[in-house]
């Protein structure tokens, strides 16, 4: 371990190389599944753009409270009903899940597969909550 830190100490250039390159790649794959905008931001382009919400939670977290005219496609079945979006390929998606964990994996499957314009929901219906931003139930 000495030796580690020695080179370490030795070899700062190079450690802080590395280390920028890992930052810029984690930024890099982090915005590879869309750019992660806030509540607000989400409203914005409802609004303006006409963006398509969807809402990736299965059915029975849907039904409790979801956000207005969003469409219900579960993570697990969204490659499966791509069809669904296909009218949406050249214009706003956004994804949202309960917390934001799902919506980078299918933003990347989105991508993929050719869809131009992905956001997803910082911190996902738990943030929209958070802010009492209404729900349609």
């Amino acid at each position: 371990m000495a030796v580690f830190l020695e080179f370490l100490a030795q070899e700062w250039t190079l450690t802080a190389a590395i280390l920028v390159c890992a930052a810029m790649l984690f930024y890099h794959e982090s915005r590879r599944g869309g750019e992660s905008i806030s509540p607000q931001q989400l409203i914005n382009k409802v609004n303006k753009e006409q963006a398509m919400v969807v809402d990736l939670r299965d059915s029975a977290e849907f039904q409790r409270g979801h956000i207005v005219d969003a469409v219900n496609i579960p993570h697990a079945k969204l490659k499966d009903q791509l069809q669904l979006l296909e009218s949406h390929r050249d214009k706003t998606v956004v994804l949202v899940c309960k917390m934001g964990q799902h919506s980078g994996a299918c933003g990347k499957l989105l991508a993929a597969e050719g869809f131009s314009q992905i956001n997803r929901l910082r911190g996902g219906m738990m943030e929209w909550q958070n802010m009492q931003l209404p729900l349609v139930k």
